[in-house]
């Protein structure tokens, strides 16, 4: 039933899954940005930090153990994986980059799936926000609340790095013209190293923070994967405002949509981005690509 208090709800609702998009798509737009290789395994990478981090959880009882475990082990594997695997396709065809990256994604699956079986696992919030707040107008869940400062610092952590650290300022270098940055005599190879790793820590800290939200499972990852992928082209491809912004639109596209009928959200979402790919096919926030 359509009301106001309904249609608050689901505002914040829309808030905090867009906040999460956000997230997830910084990341992914990041290691596009620089590298040129659209990561597949994303979603995947989103799944691995929540399972990281209940692993830890349950050794521990500590939520904070699990985000930094779930955080840490996707930021490892990233760079594993860039090290090993990525690099050697930079110089490869777009779809090559695609398949290696989208047989990476199934592999994590897979593994997960034989490890811990395909039933969901669940992480409890921690203790002090459980239960509901009372926010006047309405009350919504405390644990909620706190995802979206979770998030918010965590955006704010992205930013900084990007755009107040040396780091960030190579890699922005980078998403212009990675050739010149090499030439300036910067270890590029070490730069796309931690880029990956930075790319796929944000997914891994995105994917615990969201445990006690949704329950991980090992197809966790492939809705997720979907929706920021479309966050990307609405906000514009290899940029980390585009993301935030993109991330926050999708969020409220696919919450609003479910007071109606939830069996139209994707396809909102998908008319969302085709309206933005005819008006401004770089996006809302994006810029003609690399050659």
């Amino acid at each position: 039933m359509l009301n106001w208090s309904n249609f608050i709800s689901q505002c914040f609702n829309g808030l905090v899954l867009g906040a999460l998009l956000a997230l997830i798509s910084s990341g992914l737009t990041i290691i596009y940005g620089t590298l040129g290789v659209l990561n597949l395994a994303h979603g995947a990478m989103f799944m691995l930090g929540g399972y990281a981090g209940w692993v830890a959880y349950t050794h521990t009882d500590s939520f904070l153990a699990a985000i930094v475990a779930g955080t840490l082990f996707v930021m490892l594997v990233g760079v594993v994986v860039e090290r090993l695997i990525i690099r050697h396709f930079y110089d490869r065809p777009p779809e090559d980059q695609l398949l290696v990256t989208f047989g990476l994604g199934i592999v994590f699956v897979e593994a997960v799936r034989f490890f811990f079986g395909s039933l969901s696992k669940t992480v409890p919030p921690p203790p002090g926000l459980t239960g509901i707040t009372p926010l006047g107008f309405m009350v919504y869940p405390t644990y909620r609340l706190a995802l979206l400062g979770i998030v918010a610092v965590a955006l704010l952590a992205l930013y900084l790095v990007l755009y107040r650290t040396r780091l960030g300022m190579v890699v922005r270098a980078g998403i212009e013209d990675a050739v010149m940055v090499d030439s300036l005599g910067i270890n590029v190879q070490r730069v796309f190293m931690l880029v990956f790793g930075i790319g796929a820590m944000a997914a891994g800290f995105a994917g615990i923070v969201n445990a006690p939200v949704v329950a991980i499972a090992p197809d966790v990852g492939e809705s997720i994967l979907v929706q920021t992928f479309v966050v990307v082209v609405i906000g514009g491809v290899g940029s980390f405002p585009g993301a935030v912004l993109g991330g926050l639109i999708a969020g409220q596209i696919i919450s609003l949509t479910s007071i109606i009928d939830p069996a139209y959200s994707y396809v909102m979402l998908f008319v969302a981005m085709t309206l933005v790919l005819v008006l401004r096919p770089y996006g809302l926030l994006g810029t003609a690509g690399r050659e």
